[in-house]
């Protein structure tokens, strides 16, 4: 059995795996191929790897010589063209939520894929959940992205010239990016405020030292998997005003809010951005799936009436060496379901983990998942 893994393509600076996850694989009896260069987003050079027992090879090479491709970012239509017909698994981020021609580019006669971001959020696969580790990434640097843009400190100062009144933070989204958003904005000193629609995550953010605004009337969903669901137009209404009124006085609003396959709920409207203090920020990391901020433009940064707005959706990029330790690890894990002791193949679609994540096999969309939420 060999593994490859590709180098990334465009402004990715991530890598699927780093030297140190090496030893955990190797040792299943699997050969490591490595594209050359594949390290040089974060900082590792070619005899990194080959010293972690891995052989540096071509893209084409790695393509044509492995069983399994591993990768952050779904393939582009020249990899999928120099796999051709051969019978390979691919395992990344493929995204598959964001439309049916995603699936659609990757059914082919011997391909099975697995999409890292179908992982099932179940106890038993937290340690392979690359949606919670990226968005630990996403939540961290949002705040510290927000604080060398606010022309103001986080915490409160106390000097020779007076009182400095600490920051106020609004965080809309109490997900994995929002509860790192939260500690790291605590630990900043800032007095920090969360809006969710699930009730459930009030201890966690309180846990946090922060303060839970509850908007009663909320739909909740126990089969969404921790995930937010669509809300009536009644609930939306009165969220919109209680949000408008707590953004009026925060001097940050980092969004956070997504549903899956779903366009990003609109919190922050225009009106709400305008009664903001001139000089606040607003980091958006909803930015891709059209922003919770009704003026944010995604990869942009923008002014309006004084306020900033980060449409940001990618942060893990900016924080390439750890982001892709987490996400190395996850899959690595994933791996060890697949791959028996001797290094075999274990297609084992009875696991709910790896049946899960499976978005292809045998030519056909094999996730219920995908099939049920795009209505395919």
């Amino acid at each position: 059995m060999t593994t490859g893994i590709l180098k990334e393509q465009g402004n990715e600076s991530r890598a699927a795996l780093l030297p140190s996850h090496l030893k955990a694989i190797t040792s299943l009896n699997v050969k490591v191929l490595v594209e050359k260069g594949t390290g040089e987003g974060v900082f590792t050079p070619d005899n990194a790897y080959q010293e972690a027992g891995a052989i540096i090879a071509s893209r084409d090479e790695v393509i044509s010589g492995s069983d399994i491709l591993l990768m952050v970012n779904p393939p582009d239509d020249e990899t999928l063209k120099k796999i051709g017909s051969d019978k390979k698994i691919i395992i990344g981020t493929i995204s598959p939520l964001e439309g049916r021609e995603v699936s659609d580019r990757l059914k082919g006669e011997n391909l099975t894929v697995f999409s890292m971001d179908l992982i099932p959020r179940t106890t038993r696969a937290q340690a392979m959940d690359v949606l919670s580790s990226m968005a630990t990434v996403a939540g961290y640097r949002a705040v510290l992205d927000a604080a060398l843009h606010l022309p103001r400190f986080f915490p409160m100062f106390m000097s020779a010239a007076g009182t400095i009144r600490p920051a106020k933070v609004l965080v809309l989204g109490a997900g994995v990016a929002g509860l790192q958003a939260i500690a790291t904005a605590r630990k900043l000193g800032a007095v920090v405020e969360v809006f969710d629609v699930r009730s459930a995550v009030k201890e966690e953010v309180q846990s946090l030292g922060a303060k839970f605004i509850e908007v009663e009337g909320a739909t909740e969903d126990k089969e969404a998997g921790g995930y937010a669901v669509e809300q009536s137009e009644e609930f939306r209404q009165k969220q919109s005003e209680m949000i408008q009124d707590h953004a009026a006085r925060a001097s940050v609003v980092i969004c956070t809010a997504q549903i899956p396959g779903k366009k990003a709920p609109v919190l922050v409207k225009k009106e709400s951005v305008e009664r903001m203090v001139p000089g606040s920020v607003i980091v958006d990391l909803a930015a891709s799936t059209g922003g919770n901020c009704e003026l944010t433009q995604d990869n942009k940064t923008i002014e309006h009436h004084g306020v900033t707005i980060i449409g940001q959706s990618n942060y893990p990029v900016t924080m390439s060496i750890d982001a892709s330790l987490m996400y190395g690890t996850n899959l690595v894990n994933f791996l060890k379901l697949l791959i028996g002791e001797n290094g075999e193949l274990n297609l084992d679609f009875n696991d709910d983990i790896i049946k899960g994540t499976a978005l292809t096999h045998n030519g056909e969309l094999v996730s219920d998942r995908v099939k049920s939420i795009l209505n395919i």
